[in-house]
This record gives C-alpha cells, sequence and structure tokens, in this order.
C-alpha cells in the first residue's frame, strides 16, 4: 500500500487492494456495502466506528505517531 497523507485515505486504498470484494467486506464487518461504496468513491466519510470495523477485518491498527506524542 502506498503511504498517503491521512486515514481516510489509507482506509480507502486498503479496502481497494483488498483481496476480497466489497460484499464480502460487507459481510464481514457488518458495513452495508453501500456505505463502503460511498466511502471509497468520496461521495462521504466514515464514523470512527465504521473505520474501526473495516479496519479490524482489513487487518489494519490504527497507531499514534511520534507527532501525536509531543502534545502531552
Amino acid at each position: 500500500m502506498a503511504k498517503t497523507s491521512n486515514i481516510e485515505d489509507q482506509l480507502r486504498q486498503a479496502i481497494l487492494d483488498a483481496p476480497m470484494s466489497c460484499s464480502q467486506l460487507s459481510k464481514l464487518s457488518g458495513v452495508s456495502r453501500g456505505v463502503i461504496s460511498h466511502f471509497v468513491n468520496r461521495n462521504r466519510s466514515v464514523t470512527m466506528e465504521t473505520a474501526a470495523k473495516l479496519a479490524r477485518v482489513l487487518g489494519l491498527e490504527l497507531k499514534p505517531t511520534n507527532r501525536a506524542k509531543k502534545g502531552r
């Protein structure tokens, strides 16, 4: 997966690169096919809860970066 600038772009790319169809991803994640399709086509964003469901199925994990730690 190519490095992208934000979480939405990374998730979108992971969905496109996934070895499964949107229908399969929908069934495994519990997120409707329509929501996935609209998200991939940049017609809408997804909630953090939805992103977490998709990420879990895609084997992704959200982690803080060093930049995020500087503010603490």
